[in-house]
């Protein structure tokens, strides 16, 4: 059985970032796989040099993790 790879989701949205598609990584984020994928995502982002869109698109990061981390609200049938 094959294993996965914790930083390929990661990978994959850092490589439309470094091709400038910050609206496609955007939208990467709005449906990240865990909580945890985000935040390999948010250290492989540090790394990159800080500009003023890309400060922008990290606090978007941001926002987009802590709505993963809260608590599902969800009304019963």
């Amino acid at each position: 059985m094959a294993t996965r790879d914790k930083n390929a989701w990661a990978l994959k949205v850092l490589a439309l970032v470094k091709a400038g598609n910050l609206p496609a990584a955007l939208a990467q984020t709005q449906v990240a796989p865990s909580e945890g994928d985000i935040v390999r995502f948010q250290g492989l982002l540090a790394a990159l040099p800080a500009t003023p869109p890309l400060r922008q698109f990290a606090e978007q990061v941001e926002e987009a993790r802590q709505l993963m981390a809260a608590p599902r609200l969800h009304r019963s049938p």
